[in-house]
């Protein structure tokens, strides 16, 4: 299925099960054909109307230039018109922040739930090198590096250590391919994360209940990120799921959806 965005892009998107609307909002590289969200999708599908879609650039989705975060903005507001109700909200990583904004939009959600919203500065001294990883894609982008562009944003800013980056590629090709093909996607994430900090205000206007949740195996800086959005974002509260870590398993996060929102 395929809606159409404000500027004309065409964003596709797969509606499953029976029950409340509930959006899936991913992060960097995922989308329907890539990462985990279709196991999800299985799990929630007996207690929600599950909306699962590509973001622009990805999948079968289009990708309308120039890009900005407002337009990506407008591709979520497209598909909570196309659900026809205010809906449930689930974002992972870098899609945590496209929730948010579009909250502080003015878009109002039934219930909101972000698992590891990258969010991950804290202090005013954290030094983020967002404008070097920024340059530096780009430049590979526009060299048709794509590998590299890859490799050098799972090492820098996922901080995936180089050996496990080796054995990702070697034991999973085809996803690495997939990750690849939507590289450029990567500047969107980006865009949309800012700095990595917090920023002032954002969803300040809330009024839905909010669950951040982590992995309480998760790398100290992630966990930061979810405690900063429970502590800027009103009505949230947190969950850390035991053993998990940013790859978070869809069986471990999906009975806690199901208990969030029904």
């Amino acid at each position: 299925m395929k809606i159409t965005s404000k500027d004309g892009t065409q964003i596709a998107y797969d509606k499953t099960g029976n029950g409340p609307a509930l959006i899936i909002v991913d992060g960097a590289f995922g989308y329907r054909q890539n990462g985990n969200t279709r196991e999800l999708v299985k799990l929630l599908a007996d207690h929600f109307t599950v909306y699962d879609y590509d973001r622009r650039g990805r999948g079968e989705s289009t990708d309308t230039q120039p890009y900005s975060v407002d337009r990506e903005i407008e591709d979520l507001n497209a598909l909570v018109e196309a659900s026809g109700e205010s809906p449930f909200v689930c974002g992972f990583s870098s899609g945590c922040g496209l929730v948010l904004q579009t909250v502080d939009q003015g878009r109002k959600f039934k219930k909101i739930a972000l698992y590891e919203p990258p969010y991950v500065a804290i202090h005013k001294e954290d030094k983020l090198p967002v404008k070097e990883v920024i340059k530096t894609i780009e430049d590979l982008i526009s060299r048709g590096k794509k590998t590299t562009a890859v490799n050098y944003f799972l090492k820098k800013v996922v901080c995936i250590p180089g050996i496990l980056l080796f054995f990702i590629r070697l034991f999973n090709p085809s996803g690495w391919k997939k990750n690849e093909s939507i590289a450029h996607t990567l500047l969107y994430d980006l865009a949309v994360m800012g700095d990595l900090r917090f920023p002032q205000g954002l969803a300040s206007n809330n009024l839905s209940p909010v669950l951040a949740i982590g992995g309480e195996k998760s790398p100290e800086r992630l966990t930061n990120g979810v405690k900063n959005v429970a502590k800027h974002v009103p009505n949230s509260e947190t969950l850390f799921l035991k053993g998990q870590t940013h790859n978070v398993s869809m069986k471990a996060i999906a009975p806690e959806l199901i208990r969030f929102f029904k």
